[in-house]
């Protein structure tokens, strides 16, 4: 067993864990953060995508212990003070969802694309979320969404709370 510290949607966790323990599993299993999703397990769906250090990972693709020391946002830590984060409200908007599978992966990487470029063109939406796979919506709704959300909207994730230890 290998001893973490990590902080996950503004609070501080400290566990034992395998080694080898994904950290998809270690944020579902160990912290209840069902959003976000195991699809494929080969990291070619992005379902299971999170933010380390606000910047976006498969987490189906990384071990717990290299989070060790790292800040991780998942789908569950984006919204604030009960409002949907502007992604999470312009896929609402735009319909942008149906099964919902993909969902928080994708709104993960939105995030993270319209971070890196915030006004991006329509090209620049599909190949940014070209890691994150959709087998319902065709994709036009989803680059509608991000449209919407681009443009000097704040992208941060929640930082500001404090976090708590858990064991």
């Amino acid at each position: 067993m290998t001893r973490i510290s990590v902080k996950v949607d503004g609070d501080s966790f400290t566990d034992e864990v395998e080694p080898r323990m994904l950290l998809v599993h270690y944020l579902r299993e160990r912290l209840g953060k069902v959003g976000t999703v195991v699809g494929c397990d080969t990291s070619n769906c992005g379902a299971c995508t999170v933010h380390l250090d606000g910047v976006s990972v498969k987490s189906c693709n990384m071990l717990a212990v290299q989070a060790d020391g790292h800040d991780v946002t998942t789908i569950e830590g984006i919204a604030r003070n009960g409002q949907l984060h502007p992604v999470q409200q312009a896929f609402h908007d735009n319909h942008a969802l149906q099964c919902g599978y993909c969902t928080p992966g994708m709104v993960m990487q939105s995030i993270d694309v319209l971070r890196a470029n915030p006004n991006p063109s329509e090209e620049e939406i599909r190949v940014g979320l070209e890691g994150n796979l959709c087998r319902c919506t065709g994709y036009q709704n989803i680059v509608k969404a991000v449209r919407q959300a681009a443009g000097g909207t704040n992208l941060s994730p929640v930082g500001a709370s404090q976090g708590s230890e858990q064991a």
